[in-house]
């Protein structure tokens, strides 16, 4: 028996939910983690750098790595495509890193069926009126992307079901120490030697 090493970490949650909070707090606290990178299609914003926030190139170039099956998952929104991409995935696990993924539920999914020993976390906002709070508060939405946002949320809590674990952000804190107590759990289970 051996101590787990290169496993993976996949959140999923509505947007608004703290998400992205929880999971920089996980990269924060376990400094021997990598964070998956996705490739997208939309435009770099200001702040980002390629290869950093994401990996940005044109929708002809993602549609070939579709074509070419080089993605785990992907999806497109908002008139983007967003993916990751399987080959830095099994370099992670070659170098016995642990990986964080931050992808919506379908992606989690597909991630969990190439890699079938995942942990699937589901960061699930108190209720749909929290949620629309949060994004209203927020303020970066017209109120035609708050409504799909909504509609989305909805559509991704059907999914919470499939995941390993579902952590309630009622309190951010909590959810954080929550989230760290399941990495810590999943990092002690021993496996078989080779899986």
């Amino acid at each position: 028996m051996a101590v787990n090493k290169a496993q993976l970490f996949v959140f999923s949650a509505p947007s608004g939910s703290g998400k992205t909070t929880i999971v920089r707090e996980v990269l924060k606290c376990f400094p021997g983690f990598v964070f998956s990178i996705s490739a997208t299609t939309r435009k770099r914003r200001s702040t980002e750098k390629n290869g950093v926030d994401y990996f940005f190139m044109s929708e002809d170039e993602f549609k070939q790595k579709i074509d070419n099956g080089e993605f785990v998952e992907w999806e497109k929104f908002y008139d983007y495509y967003y993916g990751t991409i399987k080959r830095l995935i099994d370099e992670n696990i070659e170098k016995d890193l642990c990986t964080v993924f931050e992808v919506d539920v379908k992606g989690a999914l597909n991630i969990k069926e190439a890699y079938p020993n995942s942990v699937l976390i589901f960061i699930a906002p108190p209720s749909i009126e929290e949620l629309r709070k949060r994004l209203i508060e927020r303020n970066t939405e017209t109120e035609e992307d708050l409504r799909k946002r909504i509609e989305r949320a909805e559509m991704e809590l059907d999914f919470k079901d499939r995941f390993d674990y579902v952590v309630s952000n009622i309190d951010l804190e909590l959810a954080k120490k929550e989230v760290k107590k399941i990495i810590e759990k999943e990092r002690s289970k021993e496996v078989v030697s080779g899986n």
